[in-house]
């Protein structure tokens, strides 16, 4: 999973950034409403969690706009506003839920969830194809009922090809889920977590689109 932070307040985005990625969630800070503008359009992003009081912007004001171009990927408003009528404001505009700070981690990590999985049609946290389980709330992933251990990055990537079963996925996609946008990534990094993925698992599963991608292969 891919989520932009959208904070200018360094502290509370440190707190948030510390407690997604202890739970393997990849996840981009921006503090303005111009970069947080630039990733929702370019990079693929399953999660927005965006604060309303912006330096350059007033959050609500992007948000419409993102709508307004059709863009629909959840957004979580975090918002120091206690007013009802500006939280109703914010649904209105197309947010998906909203919390008021302060907020207990906890729950922002619960809602964050139950966005993904109503975004992707989902009612559980557990998903299971064929003879494989994969456990979102405990990061457990099991093949033939035996326990697979796998590294943070892999976890990611097999749980996002996962979520999208029969379904091409562009390497800069999956590159975007397990590392947010950054420079220094290894060309053959995506090779080599699908290579080990791959020797865990029944290698039959991913399948490679060469020159594209790859996908998660199910039967039909």
């Amino acid at each position: 999973m891919f989520v932009v932070l959208v904070e200018d307040d360094p502290y509370i985005a440190q707190s948030i950034c510390a407690a997604l990625n202890f739970l393997n969630i990849s996840v981009e800070h921006v503090s303005t409403a111009r970069s947080a503008d630039y990733f929702i359009r370019n990079s693929a992003v399953d999660l927005c969690l965006l604060d309303l009081g912006l330096p350059d912007q007033d959050g609500l004001t992007l948000l419409q706009k993102w709508r307004q171009d059709q863009i629909h990927v959840p957004v979580l408003v975090l918002t120091a506003r206690l007013k009802t009528a500006q939280c109703v404001e914010a649904l209105n505009m197309g947010a998906d839920d909203y919390l008021t700070k302060p907020f207990e981690l906890d729950e922002l990590i619960a809602r964050v969830y139950a966005l993904t999985r109503r975004h992707r049609g989902l009612s559980s946290n557990v998903v299971e194809i064929e003879d494989l389980m994969l456990n979102r709330d405990t990061q457990e992933v099991f093949f033939q009922d035996q326990a697979v251990q796998l590294s943070r990055r892999e976890y990611s990537l097999l749980e996002t090809l996962m979520s999208h079963p029969n379904q091409v996925l562009k390497n800069e996609q999956l590159l975007d889920k397990l590392y947010g946008y950054q420079d220094s990534i290894e060309s053959n990094a995506l090779n080599v977590h699908i290579y080990h993925l791959r020797q865990k698992l029944n290698a039959d599963y991913i399948q490679t689109i060469r020159g594209v991608g790859y996908m998660f292969k199910v039967s039909e």
